[in-house]
């Protein structure tokens, strides 16, 4: 997905590798809050082009420590997804906005370099609470139709980056990959066809603990 999300997020690496070497291990628990923008796509079929959709998200999170160089990181957070693309079926052309908002529960293993940086990488499982499709092309209002009956409810997939702590701040970059399909059925699996999610996220969270 090309973004801003992932020159920071590579910046970010460097930053955090040179921090390093003047860390100490973190065997506590952290836990905390954290919000932040997503940039979100859906890879389509039969698209001229694509906008990703800027949005946002907000949570909590917990370590639960295994090791002084490794924990298990549950997070529980609200986050946009969607995309907005220009369609070609069949000589119908227009543009489609595709919202789709969740609750999401990361489960990561987080490998700590130190006191200062931690790198992620794990699965996680979400729930649509709702969406919402706009079209504006030739096919009308057919497609306004369509509504949260069909998306899949559920969707899962797998996460990584990496977390900067500046004592009690930290900076957050992820990216997330779908695995399962958004669309269910009707006219949203007719435009949509096996379309994953795919999320950017840049957070800013501070812990309590």
């Amino acid at each position: 997905m090309k973004s801003p999300i992932v020159t920071l997020l590579l910046a970010s690496a460097l930053l955090g590798m040179m921090t390093v070497s003047t860390s100490k291990a973190q065997t506590t628990a952290r836990t905390g809050i954290k919000a932040g923008l997503n940039a979100s796509t859906l890879y389509l079929n039969n698209v001229n082009d694509r906008n990703e959709r800027i949005g946002f998200h907000v949570g909590v999170f917990t370590q639960l420590p295994v090791s002084s160089f490794f924990a298990i990181q549950p997070e529980l957070q609200y986050t946009t997804k969607g995309v907005s693309a220009d369609y070609n079926l069949l000589g119908a052309t227009g543009r489609n906005t595709f919202k789709l908002n969740y609750v999401e529960l990361p489960v990561l293993a987080t490998f700590k370099l130190g006191n200062s940086v931690d790198l992620q990488a794990g699965p996680y499982a979400s729930y649509l609470l709702n969406s919402k499709v706009t079209t504006d092309g030739d096919l009308g209002s057919d497609y306004r139709n369509i509504n949260r009956d069909n998306f899949n409810s559920f969707d899962y997939g797998i996460a990584g980056g990496l977390n900067i702590y500046f004592g009690t701040v930290l900076l957050g970059l992820r990216y997330g990959q779908g695995l399962q399909p958004v669309a269910k059925d009707g006219g949203a699996r007719l435009l949509m066809g096996k379309a994953k999610n795919a999320t950017g996220q840049l957070s800013l969270g501070f812990t309590i603990k």
